[in-house]
């Protein structure tokens, strides 16, 4: 029984530390009035060189629909531009418009500096033992 309750607060450990990681997300993204999805997205976007509504849903693992809802929000803001696919003209692709990709810029370096403050709290041995039991947990 004991062990059946470790792995349990194991595992709301673990949901308790995502949720802050969220938070966290949700608070650095402020600044440019971005969701966690708009930001996933355009980080997608920035990317490549053009990628399909269908690829960005795919992606981000959401609905085709909903992936449409993000792409619009971010072209609504000026932040990418939807134009015709050059390898098939009924496609759309979007990319990044110059201030998307400043945005996604501002975005990875305050993501990175979050980063760096929540896991300074660690020694190098232990991020690199949690970057471990991430990965193995994180695989398919």
């Amino acid at each position: 029984m004991r062990e059946d309750e470790d792995t349990a607060a194991l595992g709301d450990l673990l949901m308790r530390a995502a949720r802050a990681q969220r938070r966290r997300w949700r608070d650095v993204l402020a600044p440019w009035d971005l969701s966690p999805h708009q930001a996933r997205a355009l980080r997608v976007v920035c990317g490549s060189a053009g990628t399909r509504p269908s690829d960005l849903a795919g992606a981000l693992r959401i609905a085709p629909r909903s992936a449409t809802e993000v792409a619009d929000a971010l072209q609504a803001r000026g932040l990418v531009e939807r134009l015709p696919d050059p390898t098939d003209r009924r496609a759309v692709v979007l990319r990044p418009t110059p201030a998307g990709r400043r945005v996604q810029a501002e975005v990875d370096a305050a993501r990175a500096a979050d980063s760096r403050a929540l896991f300074e709290r660690l020694d190098p041995a232990d991020r690199a033992a949690l970057a471990r039991a991430l990965r193995r947990l994180a695989e398919d």
